[in-house]
């Protein structure tokens, strides 16, 4: 079995971490790299990853997270946010993220038209931007639970909470919006066994 399919057998949602193990700084920068390395939608990179590790700023999220013990108890919390305004279509982030492919003026103009038409449909409810630019932390995180596990660093996604609350909890500008959030740290019980459904009943061949 390849490293990177015993890292998805080792990878489950934690739920129960040990307080007295700390993820070395070295290890934990690397997963940070991980999810900046990841990739996203037009490549805006819509994600702001914010590193809880104020022990009150955590007790004080906690009953907004379901009281749920990874919050208090994990080593390292990383709660995915978005910008939104910034990836809106027209801004100068976005043509900044154009420009740097290094392409001609011509072209990013191009593409500023393209992403403009695909975004109009978002830009109209709020809701399906913050959607939108969930999807991209989803990517990101997945990269890097997948990758802490090859470090045997165990991790449980997150999305049970109060967004709202979240955000006003940290105090976050209208412009950002918490899209989950991840515990990382070692586990304290035996990983439960797998239950996943058969090849035969996910994938299909046409």
């Amino acid at each position: 079995m390849s490293e990177f399919l015993t890292a998805m057998a080792f990878r489950h949602a934690c739920k129960r971490f040990d307080t007295t193990k700390k993820i070395p700084a070295d290890q934990f920068e690397s997963i940070l790299e991980v999810g900046r390395m990841s990739p996203s939608s037009f490549g805006m990179e819509p994600w702001r990853l914010i590193v809880i590790r104020n022990e009150n700023l955590r007790k004080a999220l906690k009953p907004s997270c379901w009281n749920q013990s990874q919050i208090t108890e994990a080593s390292e919390l990383v709660i995915f946010t978005t910008d939104n305004d910034a990836v809106r279509s027209g801004t100068p982030y976005v043509r900044k993220m154009f420009e740097r492919r290094g392409m001609s003026d011509e072209a990013v103009e191009t593409y500023m038209g393209v992403y403009q038409n695909y975004l109009a449909p978002m830009e109209e409810d709020e809701e399906l931007l913050r959607n939108w630019t969930a999807k991209q932390c989803y990517i990101a995180c997945a990269n890097m639970m997948t990758y802490a596990a090859t470090l045997q660093i165990d991790t449980c996604p997150i999305e049970g909470f109060d967004r709202e609350e979240v955000e006003a909890i940290l105090d976050l500008g209208e412009e950002r919006s918490v899209a989950l959030i991840c515990a990382f740290g070692y586990r304290v019980n035996p990983q439960s066994e797998q239950k996943r459904l058969p090849m035969s009943q996910i994938v299909e061949y046409r």
